[in-house]
């Protein structure tokens, strides 16, 4: 079927091509016995307009030369700016700069002169084309967003598509990832209009590779996917550039079935190819997935190849991204020594891409102010005067020169006259900011004291909370062990009955203990009396150690435990670290139902670790996600009913923020959640 579609398209092009021919002869003819007026001149721009579509430069042009000679004899103004705004187009098409930039100057200047807005337009359109084409992001920025709003109002959709690709260009250039993403939408929506079904193509792939950069993985494989699905030809090609891609963004949710089938599909495709960009991609996605697997002989030969290839071809980010995953290779065969030779060249070469990076933040800036700027034009058309000005003021000056130097003299004894005033009233102004520093002191003094009161107000409003918490939630999970304490001392049970109740008890005394557990430490951070002793320690034993605490809650639950994690170190204080997995994984069990999986991760990430903490289980709505991290005491019903304070998620934030890291969810309502803590690994620049 596709073979057919392919087929079908060679021969409607081959047609089309046929039939410009035809018309191109057609319009030949006809300008061969028109007469020489401004009629002629409209008949021979048609026929440049479809050589220059044709790329038939050459014949193009000396159309042109003929044109213009007749337009420049009928003083036929129009005539002139179009096939001056055509010659600059042929020129930019042969990579002729300097002389396309004249032209396309020459013909904006007319086009103004005639009030053709639309001529301006197109002008500005082609100027930002051949500025970003050559680097010049941000001035080719300035007349692409000049041209946009001529363009869209008269709906222009084929320049419109080609304008909106090139603005998000730039903006990619120059780091700007959501008007990027804003412009290539906008260029999308125009070319499934146009039904360009390569153009869609480009811009499905270029918005999967900017939601990559944001981290939203999700959407990065919707896009990678319908570059698949929406080519018409589908070959290997595409399919050996975006599988690599889209294997390792299905990484990242640790789905290794999916990402298996598109690296190794992305491999022999590339290998097949001898695609060595594509096939550098794929290995180091593989090898991080075996890695991940820990099968760490085959994804060291992955990753050995992986480097091989980085530096023959010098591609620095994969080679970057290879120093980390054999970092992390190291370090889980423990062989520390060498895992720090691989460190150091990983930050070694990061500094380097840093320091040889254009850092354009300033030009986004200037050219964000130039669209909102409505005399661009006035101001362009200004610059062809400013040698006549200049002319007129050195014949002023020459004229007027005793009359200059006396101002001149004017203005120096002015001057000696204000500084006598100054000097006079110095002193007045000293005292006067001698008052105005006290003025200063008294009044930061009133600020220390109203801060100090506020505190105290914060202090008795956690007292507050604690004695309200401690009376309801505690005295709860205290009071049914104190009555099952009693029912036993009474004999009242029997054995069977004590069995059963066992779990209960077990359950209650849980609860109460990661309560008081949670109150104590959320006191502590109230007051301002947290301090962390960060030192560098292993994540998968604390994952081993806090896994034992729930155990059995898990078996009595019917919860798997899938450990993913990996052996690496951490830069933070360990103790303040295990009471966030405490009440990540208490939190996991408490939302899973029987038969739901809890699965628990780690990896490197830019000189960073982070840990992650997934479930199955009933996820989190998108109201509720918002109140989660905040200093207050939001919680929700377990799946088995059980209860908590609200205030697990609100220690952790704090807890990880006082070593310098972060953390954050990414949850499905219905699907399950997933909790990410990021922290340094080793100590961050200002530490002691």
């Amino acid at each position: 079927m596709r073979k057919i579609i392919t087929l079908i398209i060679t021969c409607l092009s081959i047609s089309f091509g046929f039939s410009q021919t035809k018309e191109i002869d057609s319009i030949s003819m006809q300008l061969a016995f028109q007469n020489q007026d401004s009629t002629k001149v409209e008949t021979s721009l048609k026929l440049i307009k479809s050589l220059y579509e044709i790329k038939e430069y050459d014949r193009a042009l000396k159309y042109i030369v003929l044109s213009e000679k007749l337009s420049s004899s009928l003083n036929y103004n129009k005539g002139i700016a179009e096939i001056t705004y055509y010659k600059a187009l042929i020129y930019a098409a042969k990579d002729d700069y300097i002389n396309a930039t004249s032209g396309y100057n020459k013909a904006k200047e007319l086009f103004i002169q005639l009030n053709d807005t639309l001529g301006v337009a197109n002008v500005n359109n082609s100027i930002g084309l051949i500025e970003i084409k050559r680097g010049n992001y941000a001035k080719g920025l300035k007349h692409l967003l000049s041209a946009i709003k001529e363009l869209e109002g008269r709906q222009l959709n084929k320049e419109l598509s080609l304008a909106y690709c090139n603005i998000a260009k730039a903006y990619y250039k120059i780091n700007d990832y959501d008007q990027a993403i804003d412009y290539n939408l906008k260029a999308l929506y125009i070319q499934e209009l146009l039904n360009d079904i390569i153009g869609t193509s480009k811009t499905n792939n270029q918005l999967a590779e900017l939601y990559s950069i944001k981290k939203e993985y999700r959407k990065a494989i919707d896009y990678y996917e319908k570059v698949i699905e929406g080519n018409v030809e589908a070959n290997d090609t595409i399919r050996a550039q975006i599988f690599p891609k889209l294997g390792g963004e299905y990484l990242k949710f640790n789905d290794y079935e999916k990402a298996s089938k598109y690296l190794i599909e992305g491999y022999n495709l590339n290998t097949r190819l001898k695609n060595e960009a594509n096939l550098l991609i794929t290995l180091n996605n593989l090898g991080d997935l075996n890695l991940q697997q820990s099968r760490l002989i085959l994804a060291e030969r992955q990753l050995l190849q992986a480097g091989s290839i980085a530096e023959k071809i010098d591609n620095k980010i994969e080679l970057l991204k290879y120093y980390k995953l054999m970092t992390v290779l190291d370090s889980t065969k423990r062989k520390f020594d060498k895992a720090l030779i691989w460190q150091r060249k990983y930050y070694d070469l990061k500094i380097s891409l840093d320091k040889n990076s254009v850092i354009l933040n300033t030009k986004t800036k200037v050219s964000t102010e130039l669209e909102l700027n409505s005399d661009f034009e006035k101001e362009t058309l200004i610059q062809p005067k400013e040698k006549v000005v200049i002319v007129e003021n050195q014949d002023f000056f020459n004229k007027y020169r005793l009359i200059f130097y006396g101002l001149i003299a004017a203005l120096a004894i002015v001057t000696i006259f204000l500084v006598l005033v100054y000097l006079k009233r110095n002193s007045n102004i000293k005292y006067t900011q001698e008052l105005e520093e006290k003025n200063i002191k008294i009044e930061l003094q009133n600020e220390a004291f109203s801060e100090q009161t506020k505190h105290l107000e914060n202090v008795n409003n956690v007292k507050d909370k604690l004695f309200s918490i401690v009376s309801h939630d505690l005295k709860d999970s205290l009071s049914s062990i104190n009555g099952f304490i009693d029912l036993l001392r009474e004999g009242s049970l029997t054995r069977e009955e004590f069995d059963n109740l066992i779990p209960e008890l077990s359950e209650n005394a849980n609860n109460a203990s990661l309560l008081l557990f949670n109150l104590l430490n959320w006191s502590k951070s109230q007051m301002q009396s947290l301090e962390p002793k960060p030192t560098l320690f292993d994540i998968q034993e604390v994952f081993e150690d806090k896994v034992k605490l729930i155990e059995q809650r898990m078996e009595s639950k019917g919860i798997e435990l899938i450990d993913h994690s990996l052996r690496d170190f951490a830069y933070g204080d360990r103790s303040m670290f295990e009471i966030v997995v405490q009440n990540l994984l208490a939190n996991a069990l408490k939302f899973c139902k029987n038969g739901d999986t809890i699965t628990i991760a780690n990896h490197i990430s830019n000189g960073s670790c982070i840990v992650s903490i997934a479930d199955t289980g009933i996820g989190i709505s998108k109201e509720n996600i918002d109140k989660l991290f905040k200093n207050s005491t939001f919680t929700t019903m377990g799946t088995n009913n059980e209860k908590g304070t609200g205030l697990g998620l609100s220690i952790c934030k704090e807890l990880i923020e006082l070593n310098n890291g972060k953390i954050w969810v990414e949850s499905t309502q219905g699907i399950g959640s997933t909790f990410y803590v990021q922290l340094p690994k080793s100590r961050p620049n200002g530490d002691r």
